[in-house]
């Protein structure tokens, strides 16, 4: 069992900055590939961002490359999403999400993730 906890939402100017972090519980955190997902109101949840157990591999959705960097530090138990040059359209709540088993052709998908946390508000205003 893992549980996940968000934080760093906010309300942020467009071009402005936020840090989120999501803190995990138990001694397994270094066992799961990690994953950043929104979803804005009326919307479907979509990808964000992931990064695999070690922290050797990440992956963008193409909507925040290059504004956006997962990392993780395993000694703390924490996967943090850096956004830079933030945009009204990045508004929504902002989840994390524990993945056990990580391949090229999944991480994108929320269906396959084992545990989320209850996500954080981000609003970027214009």
């Amino acid at each position: 069992q893992v549980q996940l906890v968000e934080s760093g939402g906010g309300l942020v100017q467009a071009g402005g900055s936020l840090r989120l972090s999501c803190a995990a519980s138990g001694r397994t955190f270094s066992s799961y590939a990690m994953g950043w997902f929104r979803q804005a109101p009326g919307k479907e949840r979509e990808f964000v961002a992931a990064i695999t157990r070690g922290g050797g591999v990440t992956n963008y959705a193409d909507s925040v490359k290059g504004r956006f960097t997962i990392s993780r530090d395993n000694a703390k138990n924490t996967v943090y999403l850096q956004m830079n040059s933030l945009k009204p359209e990045d508004t929504a709540v902002y989840y994390c999400a524990a993945l056990k088993t990580y391949y090229s052709g999944n991480y994108y998908s929320p269906g396959q993730y084992d545990y989320w946390g209850p996500g954080t508000q981000v609003t970027v205003s214009s």
